[in-house]
């Protein structure tokens, strides 16, 4: 257990966050695999600009076919429509997915365009002596896999349900040893589909900021910040403050 969000006073965790993931069952199902693809994509230095090739721009496609065919993808769709915030046809709905995720831009102190919503929100970036974004638990899976993930301990890690479920953790980590994130918000299990819609549907509808969201018995705030006049997100998580009114009266933990 940590108890500073704002820095990282040391290793207190004895385990690695992920003692096993059934890789094969995980990542047999199209939108994962599509999703897995992309993660090593990018340079996750802010400042390095990034040059997408023709085949990583097939990749980009290959992942937003594949969520297009799922239910909540659709179903999103469905909604956004309704609010005339995105258009009906699938394929131009697919453009702006493309040019809200996958379109670079340029942080502040870059020369080139070195972000886009998806690496920051997904895959992470490093700024200076700290990493910034990276609110996805299959790339913090991996991440760890690998080493250069080395998790430091939660502050939260409680749910609605008086449960032994872990769902949503408020986690400390360092990355390569030398990059600090002294919090990061992961909502286990979630699928890329599911992100996706979420945070696009935040987007559009210009709910920048904090929204209470109730995702079945589950209440949580859906945090997006739009990165400047741009349909881009600066960052997009799925916040566990919502959960301490709980924590405190169902904890176990």
């Amino acid at each position: 257990y940590v108890n500073s969000s704002r820095e990282v006073r040391g290793d207190f965790a004895r385990h690695k966050l992920f003692t096993w993931v059934d890789e094969d069952k995980v990542f047999s199902r199209p939108t994962y695999k599509a999703f897995h693809a992309l993660l090593d994509n990018y340079e996750m230095e802010i400042g390095e600009e990034e040059v997408v090739t023709w085949a990583e721009k097939q990749e980009n496609y290959t992942f937003l076919d594949a969520i297009m065919e799922t239910k909540v993808m659709q179903e999103a769709h469905k909604f956004l429509v309704s609010k005339n915030a995105a258009p009906a046809d699938e394929d131009k709905f697919k453009d702006m997915l493309h040019d809200i995720w996958f379109k670079l831009f340029r942080r502040k102190g870059a020369r080139g365009n070195d972000s886009s919503s998806f690496e920051h929100v997904f895959v992470g970036e490093g700024r200076g002596t700290e990493m910034i974004g990276l609110h996805n638990w299959i790339q913090f899976y991996l991440q760890e896999k690998a080493g250069n993930i080395n998790y430091h301990g939660y502050f939260r890690r409680q749910t609605v349900q008086d449960d032994d479920i872990v769902r949503l953790m408020a986690v400390q980590f360092t990355w390569k040893g030398i990059k600090a994130k002294p919090m990061c918000s992961v909502f286990i299990g979630t699928s890329p589909e599911f992100e996706v819609a979420a945070y696009t549907i935040c987007l559009l509808l210009d709910r920048d900021g904090k929204i209470d969201v109730k995702l079945g018995e589950y209440e949580v705030e859906v945090a997006v910040h739009s990165f400047g006049f741009q349909r881009k997100l600066g960052t997009a998580y799925i916040s566990a403050a919502r959960m301490e009114q709980y924590a405190n009266k169902n904890s176990k933990w």
